[in-house]
């Protein structure tokens, strides 16, 4: 064994003894990857602040449900197919200036509406490259353009978080942005270790629930060994590289002092909840959705965690910061509406996001940052636009999604809404039996994400990068945000 190999299982060695020492708490949260990046302690300026918030709808959120459109022509044809299913005309929450409305039960975001600052995207997905339905039928000669594994979640969710056509991708879209952008931290994910968050070299770093313990456990009190332990860890990560000629050695000793003093700075942010110090402005926005100390839904927990770390932005660092969200329980194969259709499974979940979402918007106004902080959802894939046999919906593709922030040109939409026809010009079926509708996207995850990051920042040839197959659409801004 050579002097780098014995500093390498040196290395690893220790860094074993030190998880089993101080605890998997901290390094479980932030990955495996290179952590440097994490610590510098710029602090700007209000205006400069800048942060996108991806709120990710697990299991194939029905989006023909979300927005429907309310004129007389289309919400026929929309009754026509979808049965049961359908929304009354008069139930919808309109969006102002066009024809289309919400699900009744996201009523919570018609202070978002009223202030133009929401807006639809329509019949979004992931794509290679433009695809007509003529070219979906000759597979062969466009398998460049039609994504790997259709209508699979799990593949799906892939694809939508790293903003490609192949299953194979290792990196999400969001942490190729943190990485080519060079925002201070990674991507921060409330919602778990997701795809969205990868780079090559930065998994992303997850927070718990507001009152959660982030940091290194069996380090902290007042007990004279641990202030010893403390200490030493203190000292020896001071020292920097340690005088090793060892790259893989280097990073490993930055790793640990970067997570060290991560968890140290952020602990006090992350342990907040309703009620403490502090937290008046964002509690009375959030008020709706607090009961006994704490926000009632899995969703607003998360939203009123990022409305923290944005209003905590110094203790954060960095003027520019990629946030993942997540709601789960959208795969809904049966039993989508209840005794009515604006009832049932489907309605309370767009209910608890629309709160969520409602919520955090009246902080971000409340803090002075609504133009400064946009948010977006994505999801697996759309649901067929006919309804299957169990009084529910079944995996599609193209889908619509909704854009919520103060740089936002809402009272309008964007993409293009399909033909609600099935085994129209959209619909990958082209046989009876396959009647189902499905859309075939009409706008790429690409032309969506790279809408987001120009506002964000991103130059031309950093959206190249971040975004390889953009490319290949002409239109590369779809125009929803100032």
């Amino acid at each position: 064994m050579n002097k780098n190999d014995r500093e390498i299982h040196q290395m690893l060695l220790n860094r074993r003894r030190w998880l089993k020492f101080s605890g998997a708490t901290l390094a479980g949260a932030l990955g495996a990857t290179g952590l440097s990046s994490l610590i510098s302690p710029a602090a700007h300026a209000q205006s400069a602040y800048k942060a996108l918030v991806c709120v990710f709808l697990y299991g194939g959120n029905d989006g023909m449900n979300m927005v429907v459109p309310t004129d007389s022509t289309r919400h026929g044809q929309y009754a026509g197919v979808r049965q049961a299913l359908a929304l009354p005309q008069g139930s919808l929450l309109p969006i102002t200036g066009t024809n289309f409305g919400l699900h009744p039960a996201m009523a919570r975001l018609s202070g978002a509406i009223a202030d133009n600052k929401l807006a639809p995207v329509f019949n979004v997905g992931p794509l290679g490259a433009p695809l007509t339905k003529a070219e979906w039928l000759a597979p062969r000669d466009n398998i460049l353009k039609i994504p790997e594994n259709l209508f699979s979640h799990s593949d799906q969710q892939l694809l939508w978080e790293a903003a490609g056509r192949s299953t194979v991708i290792r990196t999400g879209w969001g942490g190729r942005a943190s990485e080519t952008l060079h925002t201070t931290n990674p991507v921060i994910s409330v919602a778990g270790n997701g795809h969205f968050g990868l780079s090559a070299l930065n998994a992303p770093l997850v927070l718990p629930e507001p009152g959660g313990t982030f940091g290194l456990e069996g380090l902290s009190g007042t007990w004279a060994p641990t202030v010893a332990r403390k200490a030493a860890l203190q000292a020896l990560y001071a020292e920097g590289n340690l005088g090793s000629t060892n790259e893989m050695f280097n990073a490993y000793v930055r790793q640990q002092r970067d997570a060290f003093d991560m968890g140290e700075r952020l602990n006090s942010v992350v342990a907040l909840e309703p009620g403490d110090a502090g937290m008046q402005t964002i509690d009375a926005a959030f008020a709706p959705l607090i009961a006994g100390g704490r926000v009632q839904t899995g969703i607003g927990r998360q939203l009123y965690q990022v409305a923290k770390l944005i209003q905590e932005r110094s203790t954060v660092h960095g003027n520019s910061q990629i946030f993942m969200a997540g709601q789960g329980g959208y795969d809904t194969h049966n039993e989508q509406v209840a005794a009515s259709s604006t009832e049932g499974q489907h309605a309370r979940l767009l209910g608890d996001l629309a709160n969520a979402m409602g919520c955090f918007y009246a902080a971000l106004k409340a803090i002075g940052l609504s133009e400064n902080v946009t948010l977006f959802t994505q999801s697996d894939f759309g649901r067929t636009f006919a309804p299957n046999s169990s009084d529910g919906t079944d995996h599609a593709w193209g889908n619509h999604h909704l854009v919520m922030g103060g740089a936002v040109r809402g009272g309008a939409t964007y993409g293009t809404y399909p033909t609600l026809e099935l085994l129209g010009p959209e619909d990958v079926g082209n046989n009876e039996w396959d009647r189902q509708g499905r859309w075939i996207p009409s706008t790429s995850v690409d032309q969506y994400a790279s809408t987001l990051l120009s506002w964000f920042g991103a130059s031309d040839p950093q959206l190249a990068t971040i975004l390889p197959n953009l490319t290949n659409f002409s239109t590369r801004n779809l125009g929803f945000l100032g």
